[in-house]
């Protein structure tokens, strides 16, 4: 079930709003929604699924330009086989269902992780996803699978490595401009707003460099209870913060 744009522009940020351009959400909750249900997990990851289509939808509405969200850690590994073969199973039906909307939406859809060890219908599906809206530019949507902070700049450093040995860069040109280009958002700005749902306050391993400075907002909601509101009460949060990026404000220098 979607929910209905809603009629206020006031929340509209167009092109980024007061500089914000790149929201990124760690989905969290959909095992605890299910068993306070006394439903399987599963249920609570169907859900979770729907969760995530009204938060696109809303940033799509409100004109967000980039939507990162955490879908598969390198850690969720070690749940339960069938829990995983769910996880996976839902990404597989969420993008078939929804890829020709988004595509046509003018939705480019990034997959950010490691994807050496995904299932193989599961790699063929999302690169599907990626080669048929490669050229849309509306709004950016990085669906995070198999992907882990540390393992991603670990991947970053080897390429880097590589490209020194191959004679294409020298030691001497690394800086954090260039080894941004090694990550899985290359070329993307780094979130503005990092939103964990479920009320836990740590970030996971999620988006570990590019979070050096987001602003932080941790909702008190299960993932499949979250939707338009709650994207908006957390970017109202944003609003009234000072981002100084280790600088002081005019008035305490």
């Amino acid at each position: 079930m979607t929910e209905p744009a809603s009629s206020d522009t006031s929340h509209s940020i167009g092109s980024g709003g007061p500089g914000l351009s790149h929201v990124a959400i760690i989905m969290d909750g959909n095992g605890r929604w299910a068993n306070a249900r006394g439903m399987p997990r599963a249920a609570g990851h169907e859900r979770g699924v729907e969760a995530l289509r009204r938060t696109v939808e809303a940033a799509r509405d409100i004109g967000l330009k980039y939507l990162t969200v955490f879908s598969f850690s390198t850690e969720n590994w070690r749940r339960p086989p069938t829990e995983v073969n769910a996880l996976f199973a839902l990404l597989k039906a969420y993008v078939k269902r929804d890829l020709e909307r988004l595509k046509n939406e003018g939705v480019c859809i990034r997959i950010l992780g490691n994807k050496t060890g995904v299932p193989d219908d599961v790699a063929v599906l999302i690169e599907r996803a990626e080669r048929e809206t490669i050229s849309n530019t509306n709004c950016f949507l990085n669906i995070a699978i198999n992907y882990g902070g540390r393992e991603e700049m670990v991947r970053g450093i080897r390429s880097a490595v590589n490209d020194v040995k191959a004679g294409k860069i020298a030691v001497e040109d690394i800086n954090e401009d260039l080894f941004a280009n090694y990550l899985d958002t290359a070329g993307q700005p780094d979130p503005d707003l990092v939103i964990r749902t479920s009320g836990e306050y740590r970030l996971s391993n999620f988006l570990l460099w590019q979070a050096a400075y987001a602003e932080l907002v941790f909702a008190d909601v299960l993932w499949p209870d979250f939707g338009r509101e709650h994207l908006l009460s957390a970017i109202e949060q944003y609003k009234i913060r000072e981002r100084r990026f280790g600088a002081v404000t005019p008035e305490a220098s």
